[in-house]
């Protein structure tokens, strides 16, 4: 079922984004074309509890759809990062200034493997300790939310986070704490 890649060509090349149009044949020898690929970044997010047990949530601006989003933090793995760990591990300290006791990971995921090339990697900190002043990149605005981890559990059932990728962290977390109850 693999696809053969016969030929890939950049559209688009950018700090954050890239986009090529690739030619691929199919395993029964049919050609596709063009097929395009967005290449991201890996990306790094995790659910963060402090040592009260309250989640902390950030708040912010997201242009795309115009709105202010409650989210977990994240964000981009960078060169310098030494792995997954380490990118999250500074993402919090720059978005919420937490630092944390423990840090599993829980996994990664696809963004969309039918057009992103990247993956996710997912992981639950738990002992949260305010120890830095936030560190914003350029375009960042971020307000921190602390709240009690039975009131998170209730804006996620009320559908009160609203970023994909993020919910999928948020459910791998909850499940790794034996927080949720599935009825077939």
């Amino acid at each position: 079922m693999k696809w053969k890649t016969l030929s890939s060509e950049y559209l688009f090349n950018d700090t954050w984004l890239r986009a090529r149009r690739d030619k691929c044949q199919k395993s029964d020898g049919k050609i596709v074309y063009p097929y395009y690929v967005v290449e991201y970044p890996q990306w790094a997010t995790g659910m963060g509890l402090t040592d009260s047990n309250e989640v902390i949530l950030v708040k912010q601006y997201r242009h795309a759809v115009e709105i202010v989003s409650t989210e977990i933090p994240g964000g981009c793995i960078d060169a310098t990062d030494a792995n997954p760990e380490a990118a999250i591990r500074r993402e919090f300290i720059e978005e919420t200034g937490y630092t944390f006791d423990e840090v599993e990971y829980l996994g990664k995921t696809s963004p969309n493997p039918s057009t992103n090339s990247n993956w996710m990697h997912m992981f639950l900190l738990t002992g949260g300790k305010l120890t830095h002043p936030q560190s914003f990149d350029e375009n960042e605005e971020i307000e921190v939310l602390l709240v009690p981890l039975e009131e998170f559990v209730q804006m996620v059932l009320n559908n009160q986070i609203i970023q994909a990728m993020h919910m999928t962290t948020i459910f791998f977390a909850l499940h790794k704490m034996g927080k949720l109850r599935i009825h077939l």
